[in-house]
């Protein structure tokens, strides 16, 4: 994967850099495995905009992605890896030894005809999935449950990757991507390998129209509001609006959000990196 520097020869190529895409095998996607996507344009079903700044945007089908990896002992063939609009990563596409086709989401170094398989007797190599008890310590590890059968739900952006770093009783801990430590279950699934495009983070979309595209509509500053519509908003000229907070009131960088009474707050032991 590579990432490449358009020549300036129009406005809204002067600063784009876009994706070679050259670890994507085909341009097809499995028709099966489509369904409908509707939009919304951030509004709900009484027709009210709930969401400000969305709509217009490209027509796109959902790709059905399998997050449970649950064809355990079955092994499969990755077949092709293709874009996915509705994701910053990959997807590869795996046909089962019984037939069955599947997308799973692409790990870093997959190959077409590579054999991956998911169970608690996979050898740790990149696209295996396994339980968190059976994966050697200090192993990158993706696409990991926080729950056992509920489906990754974490580190399954472009380039995530996490690490297991020690296992005690029932519990394994790891480092997630943000940097904090935490503990899961050690019977909850997660798969071997960074997640594919990590290039992702290098693109520059090089005009607003690029943003159109994608569903996003121009975002007002809130410092060009009126004290009515945002916090921030008002003053006499160009004022800079104060502290940084939400249109609702709550501040913004450094004010932490979680409760302190959450359950899961006894499973992290370190928290995420400021």
């Amino acid at each position: 994967m590579s990432v490449r520097k358009l020549k300036p020869i129009t406005p809204g190529q002067r600063f784009r850099v876009v994706n070679e895409y050259d670890a994507i095998t085909t341009s097809k996607p499995e028709k099966s495995l489509l369904v409908p996507l509707k939009r919304t344009g951030g509004r709900n079903n009484q027709g009210r905009m709930t969401m400000r700044y969305k709509g217009g945007g490209h027509k796109k089908r959902y790709r059905v992605i399998d997050f449970k990896r649950d064809k355990h002992g079955i092994s499969a063939e990755v077949m092709s890896i293709e874009y996915d609009p509705n994701r910053s990563a990959f997807i590869a596409l795996l046909k089962y030894d019984d037939n069955e086709k599947r997308y799973i989401i692409a790990q870093k170094g997959l190959k077409i005809g590579q054999k991956i398989i998911s169970g608690e007797d996979a050898s740790p190599v990149v696209g295996n999935a396994m339980p968190l008890s059976k994966i050697p310590l200090g192993t990158i590890i993706s696409c990991i449950e926080l729950r056992p059968d509920k489906g990754a739900s974490m580190a399954r952006s472009a380039g995530s990757f996490a690490q297991l770093m020690a296992r005690e009783g029932k519990f394994a801990t790891i480092k997630l991507p943000s940097g904090e430590t935490r503990m899961v279950l050690s019977n909850c699934y997660a798969t071997i390998g960074v997640v594919s495009n990590s290039d992702h983070q290098l693109v520059v979309s090089g005009k607003a129209g690029r943003k159109r595209w994608l569903g996003i509509r121009p975002r007002t500053r809130p410092v060009a509001m009126n004290p009515v519509d945002h916090p921030m908003g008002g003053g006499e000229g160009r004022a800079s609006g104060g502290h940084p907070r939400s249109r609702k009131g709550i501040p913004a960088k450094g004010y932490r959000t979680r409760s302190k009474s959450k359950e899961s707050n006894k499973y992290i032991i370190e928290r995420r990196n400021k």
